[in-house]
């Protein structure tokens, strides 16, 4: 017998079972993201590797450590997407949207990274993005925010998350605050954990993201980034501020919240949960103003963010939503009556248009037929052997109720259960 084959470390199947959660989450982002004016871009998986080696950073874990990169058969350095910004960036600047316009996009897709695989978290992940294009003021950093929280609303979500706020400036404040930041930690050197010592040099803002105890310690008297804004920037977040107070929206300020990308400045958010033990992110962004410039276009602000959906699949789990079933009818087939019965599942579609029915195949006993139409979760199991096929009939026994089931007319049994399913 041939050795079986199993799926990559980090990379997992969604099985039939857990697909309907998935596509319940995706259909609720999708109208919210709808009711929002929001337009999907969809790009390829695979892009240059120099897209990412310039819009993430070179000097970041993810270029460094997590990116699957490989040469293809021409010699080019090709990379599997790590996060959705960059891509977006380049289809949109390559393809023209944004000339002399605003655009407010969002897209959906799995990503890749070579992590240590845990709950949540895997080498090919998923994500939901949104970036918007050609807008300035704090204005659209509060929509994006707003959006997110409906989002939470949407999917009973909005007790489990926690908006942090933060703002980095532009590139003089962060050049000033790293050489204030970096001063003050090679004093404090020896308190730091190995990790930070190594960011000191190459990127010491991440070291304000370190979850160790004794950096935590050391970061309490270190500078602060807010000291070290330009009025500019501090206008923008404080105006930030003021809109999500009007909308009621709850945040906390996070100093030590920079973000693991080179290219965010100003306004980053992150809404984080405790509801997965550990502090978790599901949805972080902010803005980037510079990226569109540094990817060969011409100055372009912009804002946006991604969600995890492995993340948000497992918070929505604790709630265990009831979720429509995938199937309202079962027609099962007894005796020499198959072709009737595929007939009858053809003319209800055209009846009940939208409505998941299923026709037995593969033949079997009465009892196992039922069986099987009680175990896919139908509401309705159509009965139909050679007597109702001669008297021009069908049996309808409810499977979700207790009711009688019913012998109908052919002709009626459209009306009839269209009646019953909209009940």
């Amino acid at each position: 017998m041939s050795k079986k084959i199993a799926s990559i470390r980090g990379m997992n199947d969604i099985l039939p079972e857990q697909t309907p959660l998935w596509q319940w989450l995706e259909a609720r982002v999708r109208a919210v993201l709808g009711a929002y004016g929001y337009q999907e871009i969809r790009t390829p998986i695979l892009e240059q590797t120099d897209l990412f080696k310039r819009s993430i950073g070179e000097v970041t874990d993810i270029v460094e450590k997590e990116m699957y990169t490989f040469e293809d058969r021409n010699g080019d350095s090709l990379t599997l997407r790590p996060e959705g910004t960059a891509s977006c960036v380049r289809a949109a600047e390559e393809h023209g949207l944004l000339y002399n316009q605003s655009r407010r996009l969002w897209y959906q897709g799995p990503m890749f990274r070579h992590e240590r695989p845990q709950a949540g978290r895997y080498r090919q992940f998923h994500q939901i993005g949104v970036e918007t294009f050609g807008m300035q003021g704090p204005d659209i950093d509060a929509e994006v925010i707003l959006l997110t929280a409906r989002l939470w609303k949407e999917l009973g979500l909005a007790d489990q998350v926690t908006l942090e706020l933060n703002s980095l400036g532009d590139s003089d404040d962060r050049a000033r605050y790293r050489e204030a930041l970096v001063a003050y930690l090679k004093e404090h050197q020896a308190g730091l954990d190995e990790d930070s010592r190594k960011r000191l040099e190459r990127s010491p803002l991440r070291v304000l993201d370190s979850k160790d105890a004794g950096t935590r310690e050391v970061l309490e008297n270190a500078p602060r980034l807010a000291d070290y804004l330009n009025d500019e920037a501090r206008a923008h977040f404080q105006s930030l501020r003021e809109l999500l107070d009007r909308a009621g929206i709850e945040y906390v300020i996070n100093p030590y919240l920079v973000r693991g990308l080179d290219y965010y400045g100003k306004t980053v958010f992150e809404w984080t949960t405790r509801a997965l033990g550990a502090q978790g992110t599901v949805c972080a962004g902010g803005r980037y103003d510079g990226l569109v410039e540094q990817l060969g276009g011409k100055p372009t602000p912009a804002v946006g963010f991604a969600m995890g959906i492995e993340r948000l699949i497992l918070l929505i789990e604790q709630r265990n939503p009831e979720l429509p079933a995938p199937l309202a009818l079962y027609i099962t087939a007894m005796g020499d009556v198959q072709a009737h019965a595929l007939a009858l599942a053809e003319r209800l579609r055209d009846a009940l248009p939208g409505v998941g029915i299923q026709c037995h195949c593969g033949g079997g006993s009465f009892k196992s037929q039922m069986k099987k139409a009680d175990r896919s979760g139908a509401r309705f199991a159509l009965i139909l052997g050679e007597d109702e096929v001669a008297a021009g009939t069908v049996t309808v026994k409810p499977l979700r109720e207790q009711s009688e089931q019913v012998q109908l007319a052919n002709d009626e049994a459209g009306p009839w259960l269209a009646s019953r399913l909209a009940g």
